[in-house]
């Protein structure tokens, strides 16, 4: 079945992302001849040298001038940005592992939707890279890595998350008595902590966390500090969560919340993952949705298994999908090849709410005209073909309030548990940091 909530983070957003900071004058600088190279760090049995370091730290560099942040002392950049590759390596490593590899169909889609935002077709956008002095083999690479890292993520944790109904219970009680009607701006900054940390390497990561506070309270730029220590996915992004209810965040911060006013920044606080600083940026006032959009749709599911390879799924899909556009009838199809529970009712799924289904799913689903057929898509189950029946407008009820609060719940707990499975999965890996020796 293909129910599931939404990733918070949207892949094409990080694509994008990516794209901006690669197709970037500080990328054709980097690619130029360096004088010398060396290891800097050993993660399991693979190397980063000090060409991809300082490659990194050229586009972080070029980011935090566009955005207009103060930059950092370089040396505390430098370490954060090892940081970085170190953990990004190590997911890498995992997924490839574990059989997570998007194929090159995907990656072409996944390119020719960033070409798209950049207003250019394929062709122009593959010399503006290499005009950038960028390898488009390298920028292919580098978006894969992306889209591995993501859909990792979700098969990891966002899947394995598990919300009771006694929770959503509670939740919608406190609802009730708070109003749960504010929304809060928050930047926050994260020492992440290994799992098994010493006594001493707490203390010293203590040391650095009490060193951001203490500027951040006498009023340095809270970006320019998210940069410097922190050690989350947006610490370049300012430490920026966006707007978010009370209930959305995680509970440490919830907490937090209550004693702060805009501007202020919490005290240093303790979680499993490591060492918080929280700063209240901005609240206001705000309602839940009178009627969500939903949309009724149906699908055919081929799954992915040792037996059938995507490649293979794939082409099976498209031979049906020839057939669906040539006229025969989807349900037919959906009960003769559906790997899903909803075979028997011809593929149909009913009415789903936004955040019903996975990321992908979702997406295409959105994309697409009642009647309208997709192309194949990849989720976490597998291949499908998605068509929309037709979309209503529809008051909340009893039943959505507790789709919504488990929803919150969810991205409630996300955080916490990427945080946590980060750290274990840092923690399994042999990690040999190069450049504090030198």
């Amino acid at each position: 079945m293909i129910i599931m909530p939404k990733f918070a983070h949207r892949l094409l957003a990080l694509l994008g992302f990516l794209a901006l900071q690669l197709v970037s004058p500080a990328h054709a600088a980097a690619a130029e001849p360096v004088e010398a190279d060396y290891i800097v760090a050993v993660v399991n049995s693979e190397v980063i040298t000090r060409h991809e370091l300082d490659t990194r730290l050229e586009a972080a560099l070029s980011q935090l001038r566009k955005q207009g942040t103060p930059l950092p002392p370089e040396a505390q950049l430098e370490r954060q940005m090892l940081e970085r590759l170190i953990m990004e390596r190590v997911q890498i490593q995992y997924a490839h592992e574990t059989g997570l590899k998007p194929d090159d169909a995907q990656l072409d889609q996944a390119i020719g939707r960033i070409a798209a935002n950049n207003n250019m077709p394929l062709p122009q956008f593959r010399k503006a890279l290499e005009a950038d002095g960028i390898q488009y083999a390298k920028f292919r690479e580098e978006i894969r890595n992306e889209m591995t890292m993501v859909r990792l993520r979700e098969r990891e944790v966002d899947s394995k998350l598990i919300i009771s109904e006694g929770e959503i219970d509670n939740y919608l009680t406190n609802q009730a008595a708070t109003g749960g009607n504010e929304e809060y701006q928050l930047a926050h900054i994260l020492l992440r902590a290994p799992e098994s940390a010493s006594p001493e390497q707490l203390q010293k990561l203590r040391q650095r966390g009490d060193e951001a506070l203490q500027r951040a309270r006498a009023g340095e730029n809270f970006a320019e500090l998210s940069a410097a220590y922190s050690d989350a996915p947006d610490a370049l992004q300012g430490g920026s969560l966006g707007w978010r209810q009370r209930d959305r965040l995680p509970a440490l911060y919830a907490e937090v919340l209550a004693g702060l006013q805009p501007g202020q920044v919490s005290d240093l606080l303790r979680s499993s993952a490591g060492f918080h600083i929280l700063k209240l940026v901005e609240k206001r006032g705000g309602n839940q949705p009178a009627s969500v959009q939903q949309t009724r749709a149906r699908h055919i599911l081929v799954r992915i298994n040792e037996v059938v390879s995507e490649a293979e799924a794939r082409r099976k899909l498209e031979i049906v999908r020839d057939r669906i556009v040539n006229g025969v009838d989807f349900a037919e199809q959906a009960r003769l090849y559906s790997q899903d529970g909803s075979a028997a009712k011809g593929g149909d799924l009913g009415w789903l709410n936004p955040g019903d289904t996975v990321p992908e799913f979702e997406r295409a689903m959105n994309a697409l005209k009642p009647d309208e057929l997709s192309d194949v898509v990849q989720s976490p189950f597998g291949m499908h073909l998605i068509q929309v029946v037709e979309r209503r407008e529809r008051d909340v009820s009893a039943e959505r309030q507790r789709a919504v609060a488990r929803q919150a719940l969810r991205e409630r707990k996300l955080d916490e548990a990427y945080q946590d499975w980060l750290r274990q999965l840092r923690d399994r890996s042999y990690v040999e940091n190069r450049l504090d020796e030198q």
